[in-house]
């Protein structure tokens, strides 16, 4: 694959599963005329984000979802051609994952749980425990879910696995402990945006970032979908609005210009660094 359209969704989605799913396809259709071979959908696109991240309802979670669940599958079918991220509450037997998978009309391509766990989705979800990229139509694909790319190894590990692009579903929120009274100058909004461009420039990889839009409960989500290019500038962006950040590139030839000189991969000292401990 050379050049391809990616694109990165603003908006939002509740509890009910038939609205979201008209509203997938909506946005496939949307990107689809766009030309865009990538969709990244945000997190919790089917059944909705938490309504309260400090004090999770037990008896107000979103729908959970078996990984061959119809409607995933119906995701499936809608993307046909494309290659589309969808986030979703994923049941897991006993446990319960905030979890996306990405999908074409020939099935799934690849998995992932939610790592790294803000303290009230603790209360809600299990985490999950790997790093993995997939290989899809567009080019090798690694998944970020929200809080993860807060954390550099997480972007790390899936460009050391061949990720040649990031994809970050987001239902990201403005500050719940220190709200700004304009969106510009919040706290998340700032961090948001860092950490998607920071992610980009320091593996030097394509990232693209979908994220909620509007409100659940008491929290007002950010929006702010944007495709980073591999030195981690912005190539498209919804702002705070909803709508498709859509940007062609040719990602194989941006990623050996970004890494002409200094190739940060290859460049690493793990000898030097501190290991992990528990």
């Amino acid at each position: 694959m050379s050049t391809v359209r990616i694109a990165a969704a603003a908006a939002h989605f509740g509890r009910d599963l038939e609205f979201d799913l008209a509203r997938v396809g909506k946005l496939i259709d949307d990107a689809r005329g766009n030309g865009a071979g990538l969709l990244v959908l945000p997190d919790a696109a089917l059944g909705g984000y938490l309504s309260d991240l400090r004090h999770p309802d037990p008896q107000a979670l979103p729908p959970a979802l078996k990984p061959d669940d119809p409607l995933i599958l119906q995701v499936a079918r809608l993307a046909a051609e494309m290659v589309v991220c969808v986030g979703y509450c994923e049941d897991g037997g006993t446990e319960r994952y905030n979890a996306a998978v990405c999908v074409s009309g020939d099935g799934v391509l690849g998995r992932h749980r939610k790592v790294h766990l803000p303290a009230g989705e603790v209360a809600a979800y299990s985490a999950g425990d790997r790093f993995d990229a997939f290989d899809t139509p567009v080019g090798r694909i690694g998944m970020l879910i929200d809080y993860d790319k807060t954390f550099p190894e997480s972007a790390r590990s899936l460009a050391l696995d061949g990720a040649e692009i990031l994809a970050c579903l987001s239902a990201w929120p403005t500050s719940i402990t220190n709200r700004a009274p304009r969106m510009a100058q919040d706290r998340q909004a700032r961090l948001f945006d860092l950490y998607d461009q920071s992610r980009a420039a320091e593996n030097q990889v394509v990232l693209a970032s979908s994220n909620q839009t509007g409100a659940m409960g008491g929290m007002r989500f950010l929006g702010q979908a944007k495709v980073v290019g591999p030195g981690g500038d912005i190539l498209a962006r919804t702002w705070s609005k909803a709508g498709l950040a859509v940007a062609e590139i040719d990602v194989a030839a941006e990623t050996d210009r970004a890494r002409r000189v200094l190739r940060h991969l290859d460049e690493r000292r793990p000898d030097a660094y501190r290991e992990t401990r528990t």
